[in-house]
């Protein structure tokens, strides 16, 4: 049987990769219209997941408890562009910044003002923990929950070990998800309850 050698990368298309600033002029263009739900990640742009009544849900309740526990000393970042790097640009479902009087108005965020980031996931939890919880810590901020917002148990990862990719604390359901004055566990936030759509 007759093998096949693997091609020669210089016969293969080229492929051309957005910067952030051009991932913006394509919107500002309306190439990718105005109600599309994407993320620049690594300089391809992907698709964001629709956002069922669970997910909003979720969303929802843990901005609420961050404002009622955190009051000014954090500024609650609800479903906004977070820019990584020159390649890189996501929507995270909250992040916790450092305050700013214009909140944000006259300079973006960048990492340096990120103390937590929160992903929830639904049909999304493979590619959150897999492709953007790393792009997160090599930005260089200091902790990630990605919720899987079905079971309500929450991947916890911190910056700063030896690994390029440490391994995350599995947080479940009532146990305490803890952050500066703010301490409460998913089942008391949202219990789970049956039939509701994610």
């Amino acid at each position: 049987m007759a093998t096949i050698a693997p091609p020669d990368p210089a016969s293969l298309p080229a492929r051309h990769r957005l910067t952030v600033d051009d991932f913006h002029r394509m919107g500002e263009a309306g190439i990718l219209g105005p109600d599309a739900r994407a993320e620049l990640i690594d300089g391809e742009v992907f698709d964001m997941s629709p956002i069922g009544r669970l997910h909003a849900a979720l969303v929802a309740r843990l901005a609420a408890a961050f404002h009622e526990s955190l009051g000014r000393s954090h500024l609650v970042w609800t479903q906004n562009p977070l820019r990584l790097g020159p390649m890189s640009e996501l929507q995270p479902d909250l992040a916790l910044l450092v305050p700013r009087d214009d909140f944000y108005l006259h300079l973006e965020p960048s990492p340096a003002d990120v103390r937590l980031v929160v992903e929830v996931a639904d049909t999304s939890l493979a590619h959150d923990l897999a492709v953007k919880t790393p792009l997160y810590l090599a930005a260089g901020i200091p902790e990630i929950w990605v919720i899987d917002a079905t079971t309500r148990r929450t991947h916890r990862f911190e910056a700063g070990t030896s690994s390029a990719v440490p391994g995350p604390t599995l947080i479940l359901p009532d146990e305490l998800l803890c952050f500066s004055l703010f301490q409460a566990s998913l089942s008391e936030l949202l219990p789970p309850s049956a039939g509701v759509a994610t």
